[in-house]
């Protein structure tokens, strides 16, 4: 699994490889991710929206889609099955691994998909080029198949505590795991899913320039929160954007693909 590129990788291959800026924020940061995209963007790149190219008849936040919803959704990209898809974001919260999990679970090739270390903070730092030209690509015809072992619901929650058959990471930060700081949206409890284990998903990333810490940090960071990558582990966190970049810490080290609880806190702490 190709899981990251770098900013020099991406520069060097922008015209063999489909760009697409998975930029989304919290909802209390009031932040326009699409207006942001349409002023800069990386040459080539198209927006991916995570709300919008979710599932619609779930009243949770950005739930994965239908199979045929998000046949429909790539191939309106015109992104084909043989594409090595690049997704890039410029939020705090790293949602570009949102959108690289989504592919995964949805069959594409996992050697064909990968997030850009740094994303578009790193890029613009490094005084890359941007425009704000959108580029239309044909429709395609993408083809697509669920990998439903990597997507857990709330039946799957409860059993686990008491079969114990794997282990719960909450990707959020340890005040909210805590209950020691409220929820952004106001119908959540404060908390935590019983006997799951926090590791902040803030701790895997580098302050200086938004880049994953290497594997032997992450590898050290596992230990250190108790977490054995090696055994079976699944993720959740507000809703189900933050567990996938620690998702993605874990296949970096393991090779898994990630498990993801997708309702996470946004389902289990209603109040």
């Amino acid at each position: 699994m190709k899981h990251l590129v770098s900013t020099d990788w991406l520069e060097q291959n922008l015209e063999r490889v489909r760009i697409l800026d998975g930029s989304w924020h919290l909802p209390n940061v009031n932040r326009n991710s699409f207006n942001e995209f349409k002023i800069t963007h990386i040459k080539n790149s198209n927006f991916f929206d995570i709300d919008k190219n979710s599932n619609k008849k779930s009243s949770l936040p950005h739930m994965l889609p239908e199979n045929n919803d998000w046949e429909n959704i790539v191939s309106e990209l015109g992104i084909k099955n043989s594409d090595h898809v690049v997704i890039y974001d410029n939020s705090d919260v790293i949602s570009s691994c949102r959108v690289w999990y989504t592919f995964l679970y949805f069959n594409h090739d996992p050697n064909l998909v990968s997030v850009l270390d740094g994303g578009l903070k790193k890029w613009l730092k490094e005084k890359r080029e941007i425009t704000n030209d959108i580029k239309i690509f044909k429709k395609s015809s993408y083809l697509a198949s669920e990998n439903k072992s990597l997507v857990l619901n709330k039946d799957q929650i409860d059993a686990n505590i008491k079969n114990k058959s794997f282990e719960l990471i909450d990707a959020r930060s340890r005040e909210r795991f805590l209950g020691l700081q409220p929820e952004a949206r106001k119908e959540l409890k404060s908390g935590n899913i019983k006997d799951s284990k926090n590791m902040p998903f803030t701790e895997l990333i580098n302050s200086k320039d938004h880049t994953f810490k290497k594997k032997d940090e992450l590898i050290s960071i596992f230990e250190k929160n108790k977490i054995n990558p090696n055994k079976k582990i699944a993720f959740s966190c507000g809703s189900g954007v933050t567990a996938t970049v620690v998702g993605l810490a874990n296949s970096i080290i393991s090779g898994k693909k990630p498990v993801v609880y997708d309702g996470s806190w946004a389902e289990y702490g209603i109040k």
